[in-house]
């Protein structure tokens, strides 16, 4: 297929009924840090982004959210998918973005680089998209905060070594600051900004 075929084609098949399985899936996992969903939307969006993060950008992006991709996906049939099955526009600054999307294996922005919402309006702020491998498997990862009844462990594949320092600074800013969602396969595990996550010690 070329680019232009590309984008469009693999839309969600039932837009209506499957965004909002995908939105309530966000909404549980956004509200329970930690907790891992089952992302099941059947959309095909052009590589290299895969299904499930396709998936989260047709629930969550609209005519009115810019976002901001990294060069792969920029370059790929995405931009031109996007805008045909959302509405969404392209954003050439991470800083107007309300969302962003990071492909597996691309290298993770420090999050001050993005849009930290301000104090009157935090929620002016950019929701990173981020694919890894796994959260199984890499360092252990101690999360805790609002919704975490005690303590929840992960141990992502595929998040940079200064991971948990970018998080930290990010907190630092709390009401202001990015959310993220991590994408692995099919699965999705989000990080609010008021989630505390520590490494935990072998």
């Amino acid at each position: 297929m070329s680019l232009d075929t590309l984008a469009f084609a693999g839309g969600f098949q039932k837009p209506v009924f499957e965004a909002q399985a995908v939105f309530r899936t966000l909404m549980d996992c956004m509200a329970r840090p930690g907790t891992i969903g089952d992302i099941a939307a059947t959309v095909t969006p052009p590589r290299p982004l895969t299904p499930a993060a396709g998936a989260v950008a047709l629930t969550l992006c609209d005519h009115d959210t810019s976002i901001w991709l990294t060069p792969a996906l920029a370059a790929s049939a995405l931009p031109g998918w996007l805008a045909f099955n959302a509405g969404a526009a392209i954003a050439d600054e991470r800083q107007n973005a309300r969302f962003a999307f990071i492909e597996k294996g691309a290298m993770l922005p420090n999050f001050c680089l993005f849009a930290q919402g301000t104090q009157e309006y935090p929620d002016r702020s950019t929701t990173l998209v981020v694919e890894i491998e796994s959260f199984e498997g890499g360092r252990p990862l101690a999360l805790t905060g609002p919704g975490i009844r005690t303590e929840e462990g992960i141990a992502p594949v595929g998040l940079p070594d200064m991971f948990p320092q970018f998080w930290a600074e990010n907190r630092q800013k709390f009401p202001r600051g990015v959310d993220l969602i991590l994408v692995a396969g099919d699965r999705v595990l989000c990080l609010p900004r008021t989630t505390i996550i520590s490494v935990k010690e072998a």
